[in-house]
């Protein structure tokens, strides 16, 4: 009676949990975009125009925003407006240092044809024997390629579990490191559900469901 008990707890706890967290994620997210408009002097903020408080007007607002901001960096005088903004901030000590490294980390990683968290690697960390997955963030610098006799490096990041957001900046050479044929979706679902989701476990229990709703059909 307990074991029947039990599986029943742990079946509604699977269906409701995805549901609670990623309720959370998505009301985090909201959360964050509807507080932009807290910018806005009050006189132009939303709630006080309508005289009514309109749910996710502030998502809705934030994202034609940067959408908007988008199209207007994408021609020459956007362009050009952009690089007198960065070569204006570029002149103020502290700013500059948290602006530009933030500009330089987005760039990389947005940017078509960047390598960085494109390639899931395999390394051997803590120590030997022992393996993790890490995620590609580009080559080393000649200068510590040089320093241990000019091997090709790479540099990673090794994503802690279950926040991926932390970890630890590696480098090693390209000899030491093994590339993984799996999508980067595919690794962080593996890192955030502690290794319980294996990379196409997901795309394997599709196709079960599939074959069982369309049995085959007997051949002679």
């Amino acid at each position: 009676m307990l074991a029947l008990l039990r599986r029943y707890f742990i079946s509604g706890l699977l269906v409701w949990l995805p549901i609670w967290v990623t309720l959370l994620v998505i009301s985090f997210l909201v959360d964050i975009l509807s507080r932009s408009l807290l910018l806005l002097p009050t006189r132009w903020q939303p709630d006080i125009l309508l005289g009514v408080h309109v749910p996710g007007i502030g998502v809705i607002i934030t994202l034609l925003v940067i959408f908007l901001t988008g199209v207007f960096a994408a021609n020459i005088v956007g362009r050009r407006l952009v690089d007198l903004w960065d070569a204006c901030v570029n002149r103020i000590p502290l700013v500059r240092s948290i602006y530009m490294g933030v500009k330089q980390v987005v760039d990389t990683l947005f940017s078509p044809g960047g390598q960085s968290f494109r390639k899931v690697l395999l390394v051997e960390y803590p120590c030997p024997g022992i393996w993790s997955v890490a995620f590609q963030t580009g080559d080393a610098a000649k200068e510590v390629e040089n320093a241990i006799g000019g091997e090709p490096m790479v540099t990673y990041f090794i994503p802690t579990t279950p926040n991926p957001t932390s970890g630890f900046l590696m480098m090693a050479p390209k000899s030491r490191v093994k590339e993984l044929d799996i999508s980067v979706d595919q690794a962080l679902k593996f890192v955030i559900s502690l290794g319980v989701v294996q990379p196409g476990s997901i795309s394997n229990n599709h196709k079960f469901i599939s074959n069982k709703n369309n049995p085959p059909k007997n051949t002679v």
